[in-house]
């Protein structure tokens, strides 16, 4: 028999220790994520009792695909458009919080004279609260319900967010890219990169699942997904970023399909599979030794985390707009680092510009930290009650008014003319960005991997090069051209651009320069591609570009191609709310105009006892009692949207209904009530089988089964006729009855005495 790879063994090893310990830690009420890292000591070579992992080498491979499909499945919880959504609460909080903890622990690091790298990756894993670790927490303690605590997942969403971009910086860093403009040139990368996959990716990627959405079964959408992930962390290192970065924009990007919760749960066991393996490797590297020679800096540390997370976290909510209990709540709550402390680590490690102590230094700091977080917002409370008893009211009063920017009171300020041109001016700029991002992309592929390829079977005459590049320039206009009439025309026309240039004449010169300054960009990309191809003078090059774009900002075709993709793009960056508007997930999108008119929609579930079960819309007459209408009826998985007079009731419907708060609650009140009342002969009903033989002078001799009234007249259904087989004869409606037939007959109690005292021919 042949000798099992050490790697089998190794993973024998490492889940059999990771599952007991898990299961020790679970009965604890500890997160399963200590139990991993416990494991990992324990057959670690830092552990002289145990059995120890004998190829730590292919035991870090998984541990690297372990980060990939964490991120992956991270991505798949995180929406772009929750992050727009959010408002900007928690984004000045999230800032707040991750700038002072970074300075926080390079403050840390420096004064214990560790070098530079040491310091900025201390930082970094400092200021990543753990999102598992708070979300368990939240869960044992009851809190999740909290508006605190809905504050603090948001908040930790943009850390998690920022974490992605932190672990590029880090790697720019790293790579000697640590001056002002080396940061600001990889802050730019990251956005052109992210913005040019995230468009790109939802324009793409629900067109393909779609048209093979009859092919793919659970089994191909695993594969296809993880197949996603695997190609996007390739394409995201080509580009010169992590491969943990490149699954989290996938993850992402699919999060906003129509598969998105499928994907999510058959992609978690594969995550937790991989991400249990990350988290022992992570244990492994706990050295005793380090520990002990380092307990002053993890002690250090702990209080750090303790004290920056409960003053200067809480100040961070609170200037973003909280009051001072909420606040503390919040900061109290995130006094803890973990998973992405851990990541950064290995981050450092892999990249040899930390040192090794420091990764058992920050799992220590973190296992100590995540012990102490229950406690740490238990005490947010009776440390906001000692603080209110012994600061004057008026500190109080100026605290909870302490917010960046002011109060919120320009958010009703919508008809004013700032407002209307913050509504025209942000859209323009940023489809514009959008629009010149995808320009740029296009005209790279073109002219990196399309040009060199069609020019080999080119002849290299001047004359067949010059007609070839004239032709190769056509074309890559051709394939940019939607994207730059939009950079143009976009909200050129809109409602906001008309209400600004009839409201003043001071209006139309700024509004002329939005015009022009977008006519210019489109200009230059034109201008770009001629001056590669040919080599006419500059100002013919110009000429060129201008009467070109000006032919694409009359050409009705082109109009109709650039607003084909952008509503192709809009319906595909819905899907997955439409999906849930369908399946009754989601209140339909129209329902917030119909709330400036006193009307909503609101769903009601028919009872399974309700009367108005088995009746059409038509008996019901529910407009003409209640004044409102029925929208939709949510059946299984079935949606039936305008329901006609003709559709019936059944019980477990959901019906979503329009109509006023007065006409709703009447409504839930007949619904409520028409029920079928509850049976008091309930322990009558019991149903019983029983042998009847039909004796001489009973009224079914000679009747036949149809005509007998044994079902109408009795209430009993015969099951058989017995006929000395082994089975039960059939008996047909047409049957006759004779005298000695042994019937088999099923029914109530009553029922079955009156039927066996007619067939016996008693009275």
């Amino acid at each position: 028999m042949s000798e099992l790879p050490y790697l089998i063994k190794d993973l024998a090893l490492i889940l059999i220790v990771a599952g007991v310990v898990t299961i020790i830690f679970k009965k604890l009420k500890q997160p399963l994520v200590l139990g991993y890292v416990v494991a990992g000591f324990l057959v670690g070579p830092h552990m002289p009792y145990t059995m120890s992992v004998v190829d730590r080498a292919d035991i870090q491979t998984w541990a690297d695909i372990g980060v990939m499909f964490l991120l992956f499945s991270l991505g798949l919880d995180f929406s772009f458009k929750k992050i727009l959504k959010m408002g900007a609460s928690p984004v000045i909080a999230t800032c707040s919080v991750v700038f002072c903890m970074i300075m926080l622990g390079m403050f840390a690091g420096k004064m214990f004279g560790w070098t530079r790298m040491d310091c900025i990756f201390l930082g970094g894993m400092l200021a990543m609260s753990s999102t598992t670790i708070i979300y368990k927490a939240f869960d044992d303690l009851g809190l999740r319900q909290q508006r605190f605590a809905n504050l603090v997942m948001s908040v930790l969403i943009l850390e998690d967010m920022l974490a992605i971009v932190m672990m590029v910086m880090l790697t720019a860093i790293a790579g000697g890219g640590g001056g002002g403009g080396e940061m600001i040139g990889s802050v730019v990368k990251i956005a052109f990169f992210l913005v040019l996959w995230f468009v790109v990716g939802i324009f793409a990627l629900p067109l393909l699942l779609r048209s093979m959405r009859k092919f793919i079964n659970n089994e191909t959408l695993l594969i296809v997904s993880l197949g996603l992930c695997c190609a996007m962390a390739v394409v995201s290192t080509q580009a010169g970023f992590s491969s943990a970065f490149g699954a989290f924009v996938m993850g992402s990007i699919l999060a906003e399909t129509v598969e998105a919760e499928k994907i999510i749960r058959l992609v978690e066991p594969v995550k937790n599979l991989f991400g249990a393996v990350f988290f022992v490797s992570v244990g492994m590297l706990v050295d005793p030794a380090v520990l002990v020679s380092y307990a002053l800096p993890i002690g250090v540390l702990v209080v750090t985390i303790i004290v920056g997370q409960s003053v200067l976290g809480s100040f961070s909510f609170l200037i973003s707009g909280q009051t001072l209990r909420s606040a503390m709540q919040c900061g109290f709550s995130m006094a803890q680092i973990g998973e992405f402390s851990f990541i950064i680590a290995s981050l450092g490690l892999s990249l040899g510009v930390i040192g090794e102590f420091l990764y058992p230094v920050v799992v220590a700091v973190s296992v100590i930290t995540t012990f102490l977080t229950p406690y740490m917002i238990r005490a947010s409370a009776p440390c906001y009650n000692a603080l209110e008893r012994h600061l004057p009211s008026r500190w109080i009063t100026v605290l909870n008014g302490l917010t960046v920017g002011g109060t919120a009171t320009r958010s009703n300020e919508t008809g004013t003319p700032r407002a209307r041109w913050m509504a025209l001016v942000i859209p323009m700029i940023r489809s514009t960005a959008v629009y010149a991002i995808l320009s740029t992309a296009a005209i790279a592929i073109m002219f990196s991997f399309v040009l060199p390829w069609l020019e080999v079977y080119v002849p290299q005459d001047k004359l067949s090069l010059l007609v070839f590049h004239i032709a190769f320039m056509l074309v890559t206009v051709a394939v940019i051209a939607p994207f730059l009439r939009a950079i143009v025309m976009k909200k050129s026309r809109s409602e906001e651009f008309t209400s600004l240039w009839n409201e003043s004449a001071a209006n139309r010169i700024p509004l002329l320069l939005t015009i022009i300054v977008r006519f210019v960009i489109a200009i230059s990309f034109v201008f770009y591609v001629c001056y590669r191809l040919t080599h006419f003078a500059s100002a013919v090059i110009i000429c060129i570009a201008t009467a070109i774009v000006v032919l694409m900002v009359f050409s009705r075709k082109l109009m109709h191609r650039s607003l084909a993709l952008e509503r192709v793009f809009m319906q595909n960056l819905r899907s997955r709310e439409v999906k849930a508007e369908v399946s009754g997930k989601k209140k339909p999108l129209y329902e917030r105009h119909l709330l400036d008119r006193d009307i909503h929609i609101a769903d009601f579930d028919i009872p399974e006892n309700s009367l108005w079960a088995g009746q059409t819309l038509r008996q019901l007459r529910l407009r003409n009692r209640f004044g409102v209408d029925v929208s939709s009826i949510l059946r299984g998985s079935r949606r039936i949207n305008i329901p006609g007079g003709h559709n019936v009731i059944f019980p477990g419907d959901r019906l979503q209904v329009i109509g006023s708060d007065q006409q709703l609650a009447a409504f839930n009140a007949r619904l409520a009530a028409e029920l079928h009342s509850e049976d008091p002969d309930i322990e009558k009903r019991e149903m019983k089988l029983k042998q009847m033989q039909i004796a001489t002078g009973s009224p079914f001799i000679g009747k036949t089964l149809g005509g007998s009234g044994i079902r109408d007249e009795y209430g009993c259904m015969v099951v058989g006729l017995e006929e000395g087989k082994e089975t039960l004869s059939p008996v047909s409606a047409g049957y006759t009855f004779r005298q000695g037939d042994i019937l088999w007959i099923v029914g109530e109690s009553q029922a079955i005495e009156r039927i066996m005292n007619a067939a016996t021919g008693a009275t």
